[in-house]
């Protein structure tokens, strides 16, 4: 549960915990970008900042199934 919440709302934390840090220093940028363009353009691109969140849940999910076909 808490990994879904990273994902959602702080996504290059959860590419952290699963062992990706290049990728989670790529969705920080994302992040960072996406917001504060957001900011700039009052809230015209606010849409692009749910992109590294569906990135971060489409990993997740792909992490959880690669761990469970391991065990």
């Amino acid at each position: 549960m808490i990994r879904i919440l990273l994902a959602i709302f702080l996504p290059w934390v959860l590419f952290f915990t699963i062992g990706r840090p290049i990728s989670a220093i790529i969705c920080f940028i994302m992040q960072v970008v996406f917001f504060g363009g957001a900011l700039l353009t009052a809230g015209l691109s606010l849409t692009l900042a749910w992109i590294p969140s569906l990135w971060g849940l489409y990993a997740l999910m792909k992490y959880k199934s690669k761990t469970a076909d391991s065990e």
